[in-house]
């Protein structure tokens, strides 16, 4: 496998495997349409001004009305997949993709093969998501894998986050970038509640993604078919997960249950047919479920914001960033401010799901290729913005905190590791300012000495390196973060004052 993975020597391209002919013949046609349109206001515009393509002589596009065009009326959302290490979530999305008809059967097949000669035949479809060779040995996802597909009303972006507990930084990026989330629990008995003690990642994955802003979440109950889809064990888990996804934040109306088998393919995207599931779930499937979230409202408005979440040199001249586009709208050609370096560069080029494009928005994951600036200068968690409105950077910041389970108490002078966006970043909690009511945020008390468990806090938090944010009334997205220690989460935040 490691010979495969180095011919495709990419492992920065976010598609995995090639996509049905028809999706791709239907993306070109909507994008011709748009770019005709486009260019016929743009020959309409530019009549008097000379050749040299200025901001001034671009023509304003109409973000709004363009993003529904370019969507064929599809709206866009980004989901993760999350849960405990061997939950199964590889499997349950690969199998998903290829009963979408993502994957091909000969493509299917060669997975197959490989992971019988590998002795692990029941991880063909976590193939489809898991490409490189270490992960494929050790069985279990490390980096944040992203594939493309549809259904019937949204165009989907799938992020499949690792569970291990040494790759929650990874994690942490994925769910930074995503709107929705599936968390997906094993119901077979022993193991549900492996991943739901203290130690697993369960608990610890809903609080990550409650506290990175996702406010909609589908649970798949996977591998239902090894208790025999019964009734109890499904409600057995149900009910401790969503007492405590209650208390994690999520509201009962945006959590949906969904009982799966991700090896069996029951319930994904066609509602499941076995008698003993069927006799008491009548609910829908995966797919109809994943179909009828609601698309989060999309920033267009505000000043540009993309967080990198990769860098890379390209061929010719100039280099690649890749990251999702939080917040406003970009040209081709555009000058753009990059932060904390505070240098400027000009968007040569933008690529969406490996389609060039004039233009993208909020919400959306690109490639830009960057001109007239070096590329060692950016490192993975800068921030590219509208230089006329840049993005406030500093090593100094306060913040209102919500601690998790921690077995230290927080004192002044703590160290952390700040994970924001896609920034993990060393730092010293340098002043303890208050302690917070928890629901009305009154001050309850003053410069405590130390923070404990599910406590609300205000706090100073000094960096080592300058890192570029925004206050989290401003800019929900870009203002939020997660503090962690000795490989544990420690507490979640929100940036008060720069």
């Amino acid at each position: 496998p490691s010979a495969i993975a180095e011919e495709n020597g990419h492992t920065n391209t976010p598609q995995k495997g090639p996509l049905p002919e028809d999706a791709s013949v239907a993306s070109g046609v909507l994008e011709s349409v748009s770019k005709s349109t486009l260019q016929v206001s743009e020959e309409q515009n530019t009549v008097p001004t000379p050749v040299k393509k200025s901001s001034k002589a671009k023509p304003q596009i109409d973000v709004k009305a363009e993003l529904e065009k370019r969507q064929g009326g599809k709206q866009l959302l980004n989901l993760v997949v999350i849960g405990h290490v061997d939950a199964g979530k590889s499997t349950l999305m690969g199998h998903l993709l290829y009963l979408l008809g993502n994957v091909n059967k000969r493509t299917m097949h060669k997975y197959e093969q490989e992971s019988k000669k590998a002795g692990k035949a029941s991880f063909a479809y976590a193939w489809v998501l898991d490409e490189t060779g270490e992960e494929r040995e050790r069985g279990v996802t490390m980096d944040v894998g992203m594939t493309k597909f549809e259904t019937k009303t949204k165009v989907i972006t799938l992020m499949d986050a690792p569970g291990h507990k040494d790759f929650i930084p990874n994690m942490i990026t994925g769910a930074a970038q995503a709107d929705v989330a599936i968390l997906v629990v094993d119901a077979s008995r022993g193991e549900f509640e492996a991943g739901f003690e203290t130690g697993g990642q369960t608990r610890e994955h809903g609080l990550l993604v409650r506290s990175l802003g996702v406010t909609q979440l589908a649970v798949a109950v996977n591998k239902m078919d090894q208790v025999n889809w019964q009734q109890e064990r499904f409600q057995e888990i149900t009910n401790k997960l969503s007492q405590f996804l209650k208390q994690a934040g999520f509201k009962e109306s945006d959590v949906a249950y969904i009982p799966t088998s991700g090896l069996g393919g029951e319930n994904l995207v066609t509602r499941g047919q076995s008698s003993d599931l069927t006799q008491w779930y009548k609910g829908k499937c995966l797919l109809e479920q994943i179909d009828s979230f609601k698309p989060p409202q999309r920033s267009v408005d505000k000043p540009f914001r993309l967080c990198v979440a990769d860098v890379f040199k390209d061929q010719g001249s100039g280099f690649c960033v890749t990251g999702k586009i939080e917040a406003g709208y970009i040209q081709v050609g555009e000058r753009l401010l990059a932060m904390p370096p505070n240098e400027t560069c000009t968007a040569k080029g933008i690529t969406l799901h490996d389609e060039p494009v004039d233009w993208a928005a909020a919400g959306d994951h690109v490639s830009l290729t960057l001109t007239g600036m070096d590329i060692i200068k950016i490192n993975v968690g800068c921030v590219f913005c509208d230089p006329k409105e840049p993005i406030k950077v500093c090593t100094r910041f306060r913040a209102r905190v919500l601690i998790f389970n921690i077995e230290v108490p927080i004192t002044k002078g703590f160290p952390v590791l700040l994970h924001y966006q896609t920034v993990s970043e060393p730092a010293t909690i340098t002043r303890l300012l208050s302690v917070l009511h928890k629901s009305t945020g009154e001050v309850t008390k003053k410069k405590p000495k130390f923070l404990a468990k599910g406590q609300n806090a205000l706090i100073e938090l000094q960096t080592q390196r300058p890192v570029a944010l925004e206050l989290y009334k401003d800019f929900k997205e870009l203002g939020r973060f997660m503090l962690r220690y000795s490989g544990s989460t420690i507490a979640a935040g929100v940036v008060t004052e720069v």
